[in-house]
């Protein structure tokens, strides 16, 4: 494995790949779910690049950008016991210039749920997966479905753009108490961790209600809604899978997702129905 801190360098090696490469953003703190991503990419791709970095601009002011968990050592201990060819870790300052052109998420939909409760964090992440695409040039790029709606702009961007890069959306991993793999759950305390677990309950609830043949909506969210009347909610919402409001569930079009603070630490899930 060869660990890179430039986009020169990251270049040069790119273009030295033979035959297809599949890529993995991150910001590092990698757990079981990143591991997934990768994995999925050195089984499916000859060659596998990920890259580590804690992309200051999706952080909004009063965020944790100065905390979020950086365990670069370990990290790269992860990607190459997983069969990664190219680490890149960039510092900001390589990837980012001064007064520079911007990308801007979408008015509509950039802006409902993560985007109505953290204004412009989906520039700063279409800005850098914009800036990585060119640089790996990747046939394939793997994101995770916790992000559901960030997977779902970069899909639009690919698409907006004409790249020509496969999207990859891989299933959430979850600790054997259900609760979302997430570099954030180092924040809980133990007895906030407890707490979390109602995220994944109330999913598995609406869940068993779509089962049992209830497709409203508004009961849906309203059963939801008691059981995380302890949470400190952003949202809990229905979508399709454009991300377009909905009454009833539609089997197979649908997602279930929901936001909220446990403690100081804010979380999101969804499941896709």
């Amino acid at each position: 494995m060869q660990v890179v801190q430039t986009p020169k360098e990251l270049k040069a090696l790119r273009d030295s790949l033979p035959g297809s490469v599949g890529f993995v953003p991150t910001m590092g703190a990698l757990h079981e779910g990143h591991l997934s991503l990768i994995k999925k990419s050195v089984e499916q791709n000859d060659h596998t690049i990920v890259s580590i970095f804690v992309n200051p601009t999706q952080f909004l002011p009063g965020e944790d950008f100065s905390k979020y968990p950086r365990r670069y050592e370990a990290d790269k201990k992860i990607c190459e016991l997983a069969s990664v060819d190219i680490l890149f870790m960039p510092e900001a300052d390589a990837m980012y210039h001064e007064d520079e052109v911007i990308i801007k998420a979408p008015k509509a939909k950039g802006y409902i749920l993560e985007g109505h409760f953290r204004p412009g964090h989906f520039d700063g992440v279409l800005q850098v997966v914009n800036k990585l695409f060119h640089l790996t040039k990747p046939t394939r790029a793997y994101f995770g479905k916790k992000d559901a709606q960030q997977l779902y702009l970069i899909q639009q961007m690919v698409r907006d753009f004409f790249f020509d890069i496969e999207i990859v959306p891989c299933d959430i991993v979850r600790d054997p108490d259900g609760l979302a793999l997430s570099s954030r759950n180092v924040y809980l305390s133990p007895q906030e961790r407890q707490k979390a677990l109602l995220l994944s309950k109330a999913l598995k609830r609406a869940a068993k209600m779509v089962q049992s043949g209830e497709y409203s909506v508004e009961r849906i969210k309203a059963k939801m809604r008691e059981i995380l009347e302890d949470i400190k909610l952003d949202y809990v919402e229905i979508v399709d899978r454009e991300f377009e409001p909905i009454e009833n569930v539609v089997v197979g079009d649908t997602i279930i997702l929901v936001a909220g603070y446990v403690g100081s630490t804010r979380l999101i899930d969804n499941i896709w129905i």
